[in-house]
């Protein structure tokens, strides 16, 4: 054997001698257990809670009423209608219309219608009328003096073509 080998072995064997011989006392190391793993599992997240936003408020403000504005009207100017049945004397105007006129002499330098010559006619009225326009349905005349004398049936005893 070896000198190495010896001397461990004699190492040995006083070293189990003496620890028999309780000269040497064991001495216990107790080593700690390695720690446990630590697991960290990370904790649920929050719940999260969602708030819908409340709808937006509408304000419905009433429109004000329209205003009315009165306006004073023009004065009016009364037409009289035009009367069914005229009678008179002499009738002086620009323009004479009717649908049919009865006259003993016409003065006028046009005359629009169907004209029929007759006879005397008999006015039983004795006024006069002037006017720039003169509308009847129907016009008795002694004398019709006018720029334009138009109606549908003209029945006259003389026509004076100016």
């Amino acid at each position: 054997m070896t000198g190495r080998r010896k001397a461990l072995i004699a190492v040995i064997a006083l070293a189990g001698a003496l620890a028999l011989s309780g000269v040497v006392k064991a001495q216990v190391v107790v080593q700690p257990s390695p720690p446990p793993p630590v697991v960290v599992e990370p904790s649920p997240p929050p719940p999260v809670v969602v708030k819908p936003t409340p709808p937006p408020s509408v304000v419905v403000e009433p429109t004000p009423p329209p205003a009315v504005v009165v306006q004073p009207s023009q004065p009016s100017v009364l037409v009289p209608s035009t009367p069914q049945v005229l009678q008179a004397k002499d009738i002086e105007a620009s323009e004479v219309r009717a649908q049919a006129i009865y006259a003993n002499k016409i003065k006028a330098s046009d005359i629009r219608g169907v004209i029929h010559q007759t006879g005397h006619v008999k006015i039983n009225a004795g006024g006069d009328v002037k006017a720039p326009t003169v509308f009847a349905s129907v016009i008795y005349a002694d004398t019709i003096k006018a720029g334009m004398v138009a109606a549908d049936n003209i029945y006259v005893r003389e026509i004076d073509r100016r």
